[in-house]
């Protein structure tokens, strides 16, 4: 990868978008991290310290004018934006009829709407060889109970990136989608060896391990590498073939109901 890349990435301070950060850095590009937190930035940027090309600008994605500062801070900080990751989210969700106005607005707002919007203002700075990444989820590939109003802005981001695909391809800007199963971080943690989350998740994956945010940050390196030069409007599942399979663990399978 070109050591004159330079990336955005949303969420960047802590989980999958620091893992994302370090990835892109370990490869030489300079990055732009970006979210609401910025004690948080500031801790990673210290961090890293001199390891990497990082700065920050602390923003709320949904503010009207927070895609036109993150851009200029990314142009500002290192004269070029090469690479767009939407990494930034909301984990709100629950079944529709249990999904009032305002969780749908904020999942819409966060994970749909800033997405678009942020691409819309860094295309005008994004030239041959360009990437533009949406970590997206499983969730946003096949039906789930609960999944309501986040499952469906998931599914949302895979129609906008295969549109940017075909708009933009044409001038050397690929856009394509990552979707990771569910990843244990502190937002994950919580319900992560529950009884129910562990049939409907861990003894539904064939891999006989747990999905890492390296995983991911590994995944998107590689996309935005000159190395994926040729994949363009792909969605690509890292979830250890959960998505594609009918796996069951031989406990699920030999399991005894009452």
């Amino acid at each position: 990868m070109s050591l004159n890349k330079v990336a955005i990435v949303t969420g960047a301070a802590g989980g999958i978008g620091e893992a994302i950060v370090l990835g892109l850095g370990a490869k030489g590009v300079k990055v732009l991290g970006t979210g609401r937190n910025a004690a948080k930035l500031q801790a990673l940027k210290d961090k890293l310290g001199a390891s990497m090309a990082f700065e920050f600008c602390a923003a709320d994605i949904t503010d009207a004018d927070a895609p036109a500062k993150i851009v200029a801070a990314a142009v500002s900080a290192f004269g070029r934006l090469d690479i767009l990751v939407n990494n930034a989210g909301s984990f709100n969700f629950g079944p529709v009829h249990a999904t009032t106005d305002e969780m749908l607005d904020e999942v819409f707002s966060i994970s749909l709407r800033a997405p678009f919007r942020l691409c819309r203002e860094a295309l005008g700075h994004m030239g041959a060889g360009s990437s533009i990444v949406f970590i997206g989820s499983t969730w946003g590939l096949y039906g789930t109970p609960g999944g309501g109003a986040y499952s469906t802005v998931k599914a949302g981001q895979i129609g906008l990136m295969q549109t940017m695909a075909a708009e933009y391809g044409p001038r050397g800007v690929r856009s394509n989608y990552i979707a990771p199963t569910v990843v244990r971080t502190e937002m994950t943690d919580s319900f992560w060896d529950l009884d129910f989350f562990r049939r409907t998740n861990h003894e539904m994956t064939p891999l006989p391990r747990e999905c890492t945010v390296e995983d991911v940050a590994n995944m998107v390196a590689f996309l935005c590498s000159d190395e994926a030069a040729m994949i363009n409007g792909q969605t690509i599942a890292v979830d250890g073939g959960i998505s594609t399979t009918r796996y069951l663990a031989p406990e699920a399978v030999g399991a005894v109901r009452g």
